[in-house]
């Protein structure tokens, strides 16, 4: 068997044959004679007529024998009828732009799915930020899908110092990332509905979202139809906030008054916890607060009531919400006054959450992952690697391996 027939069985590179192979140091490198004649356009796929010129360039391939492998063609380069301008040739074995060959990003990709940039960059002898760019390129060809979205969730994550966020939307139906942007403004939201379009938007039915303005103000501009449902964490955190404000409050008024109140400070997690999950002695704490310390007690209730609120049905879950909203706002407790006038005014997605069973707890689960994505991203001045990683990881992306 001739060299040339031995090193194009094992490219396996349809279309092509070998001219040449010759070893330079540790590297070997492979000429290569495309088949075809006519000229396709990378860019555009337009037929050229006449070529302009050639240059030589080179393809990092996968290692051969311990040997890095290098693919070498003469790039035919022509004048684009489409793009009007001179473009080079499209070749089988590289998407448009990349100095690395198909299988080589399809390898790369792969373990980034797996490992930090950092590893696969010692591994395969590349730079990170090459292993950066080659992930952009097939997260870029894979194009995360927009279509069929009925019911999303949308939060924001922050992933760098100085309040640095990315805004994440996520499909409830298929739990796959479909779209991530950079900030968490009313801008931020938008450019995820243009890209949307108008009919995809238009087949929206519900949106789990917190109670950040930007994205109810974006929501309401951009997606009227859909059921904006505030999510039940969220909720219910705010009232964990408005128990802890009042436990601070009662703490600072016995310590005013001189009363010992050393065991206040054991009521913390008794007060936040749920009832079925405290230990028999902050079961014992609770009981002892009960007697001693009424109004912690009151908003320890009204936080259980409201949370109580999500386990009944949604025609009952109108008649006790307003229950809870009056008598909040009637306690003698200035948290929970302020509490309530949040909620009046969320009223609507309280139960929209309660009626399309929306939450967004995936999305939290979520961000605990994209926190250790973003900790393989590190040293990049831009997040458009982490965007893109996110979206390889977490976007439901299958990448075949080139074995």
């Amino acid at each position: 068997m001739r060299v040339g027939t031995a090193f194009k069985r094992l490219l396996g590179i349809p279309g092509v044959s070998v001219a040449a192979v010759r070893f330079e140091r540790d590297v070997v490198v492979v000429g290569l004679r495309l088949r075809r004649r006519r000229l396709v356009c990378a860019r555009c796929g337009c037929v050229g007529r006449a070529g302009y010129d050639r240059r030589l360039r080179r393809w990092r391939h996968l290692d051969l024998a311990r040997r890095r492998c290098f693919l070498e063609y003469a790039l035919r380069r022509f004048v684009c009828p489409g793009c009007r301008r001179v473009v080079s040739e499209a070749v089988p074995w590289a998407r448009p732009g990349a100095r690395f060959t198909r299988a080589f990003e399809q390898l790369v990709a792969w373990l980034a799915q797996r490992s930090a940039f950092s590893v696969i960059s010692r591994l395969l002898r590349v730079t990170w930020r090459s292993v950066a760019r080659i992930v952009g390129r097939v997260v870029a060809e894979a194009r995360p899908r927009l279509d069929g979205l009925e019911r999303i969730g949308i939060d924001e994550i922050s992933y760098r110092r100085g309040r640095r966020f990315l805004t994440v939307v996520v499909d409830h139906g298929s739990g796959r990332v479909v779209w991530v942007g950079e900030g968490h403004s009313q801008q931020t939201l938008d450019a995820f509905f243009d890209a949307l379009g108008p009919e995809r938007t238009a087949r929206l039915r519900a949106v789990s979202v917190d109670m950040w303005a930007a994205y109810l103000k974006a929501l309401r501009a951009r997606a009227p139809q859909a059921a904006i449902c505030i999510d039940p964490f969220h909720v219910v955190q705010q009232a964990n906030k408005a128990v802890e404000t009042v436990r601070k409050q009662e703490w600072r008024r016995l310590q005013a008054t001189g009363r010992p109140a050393r065991w206040l400070q054991r009521t913390r997690w008794a007060v936040l916890k749920r009832p079925e999950r405290l230990s028999e002695r902050q079961a014992d704490t609770l009981a002892l607060l009960e007697r001693e310390n009424q109004r912690l007690y009151q908003a320890y209730l009204l936080k259980e009531q409201l949370r109580a609120i999500y386990a009944v049905t949604p025609t009952a879950a109108a008649a006790l919400l307003d229950s809870w909203l009056l008598t909040a706002s009637h306690s003698e407790l200035p948290a929970f006054h302020r509490l309530a006038r949040m909620l009046h005014r969320h009223r609507s997605g309280v139960l929209n959450a309660i009626e399309h069973g929306l939450s967004n707890s995936r999305l939290e689960a979520l961000n605990a992952h994209i926190r250790l994505i973003n900790h393989r991203s590190y040293g990049f001045h831009s997040p458009k690697p982490l965007i893109a990683l996110i979206h390889l990881c977490r976007g439901h992306i299958t990448i075949p391996l080139p074995t």
